[in-house]
């Protein structure tokens, strides 16, 4: 039986992923570092087994990559997705607030491919690596996120072009606005409003949509495609900063 690696796994995009992953009979490996929520994520689904790790901490992916491997024996996909989001003026934007946000959304992809390469390269397995639609367009407040976003997508292309040889593809995802809990508790009414003017489908993504693109990238419907960013936006970079006025 397949097996996947999900970090951030515990809610959102990436317990949807669990969820999408287990449906199409692949076995999940769940790896967090909020440990209840893990659990409790968790403990309802089979199929699954939670490791709770810090992707940031090189010690941790170590140890929990080991774990994966002497559980399933095998590993099919890495799937990093994941993150933090830390958005503020670049002015208030220290250097531990940066740090931060690196250490999860970038060092944790590099950590956990690195980790994981030896495992993908017995399966010719898949890499996606989540991005943001932050990491392909400028936005306000988001200095840190974005050019960290930016940073996982020119990763995942060297990651394409060195683990190549070895059978394993390499592919990101880059969501756009997404309606999740967090995402709906901090939206206010306008910027929900705004969103829906400037996407071409007039909605937010659901977080299951954005695991359609993530298990598809992993299966072997996508055997000849590496090296891609697909964003998963309703079309928000298509019509760049866009003119809601215009198109009424």
């Amino acid at each position: 039986m397949k097996t996947a690696i999900v970090t951030g796994a515990a809610r959102g995009i990436g317990l949807a992923s669990t969820k999408l992953f287990l449906e199409e009979g692949w076995q999940v490996a769940m790896i967090d570092r909020d440990a209840p929520a893990l659990l409790a994520a968790s403990e309802s689904l089979e199929g699954v087994h939670p490791v709770v790790c810090d992707v940031s901490f090189p010690d941790q992916v170590d140890a929990m990559i080991g774990e994966v491997r002497a559980s399933f024996n095998r590993v099919d996909a890495l799937v990093n997705n994941a993150g933090v989001a830390d958005f503020g003026p670049i002015e208030d934007t220290s250097f531990e607030r940066w740090k931060t946000v690196m250490a999860t959304n970038l060092d944790g992809p590099f950590l956990c491919t690195q980790a994981a390469t030896p495992a993908l390269k017995e399966t010719k397995g898949a890499i996606v690596n989540i991005a943001s639609i932050s990491g392909l367009r400028a936005s306000t407040l988001r200095v840190a996120y974005g050019t960290s976003k930016a940073a996982v997508i020119q990763l995942t292309l060297q990651q394409a072009a060195e683990l190549g040889e070895y059978g394993i593809r390499a592919n990101a995802v880059a969501p756009g606005p997404v309606q999740t809990k967090l995402a709906m508790a901090v939206h206010s009414k306008d910027i929900i409003d705004a969103y829906h003017d400037a996407l071409p489908l007039n909605r937010y993504g659901s977080e299951r949509e954005i695991a359609e693109a993530i298990v598809f990238l992993c299966s072997d419907k996508a055997s000849f495609i590496t090296g891609q960013c697909l964003a998963a936006d309703g079309g928000f970079e298509a019509v760049g900063i866009g003119l809601p006025a215009l198109r009424r």
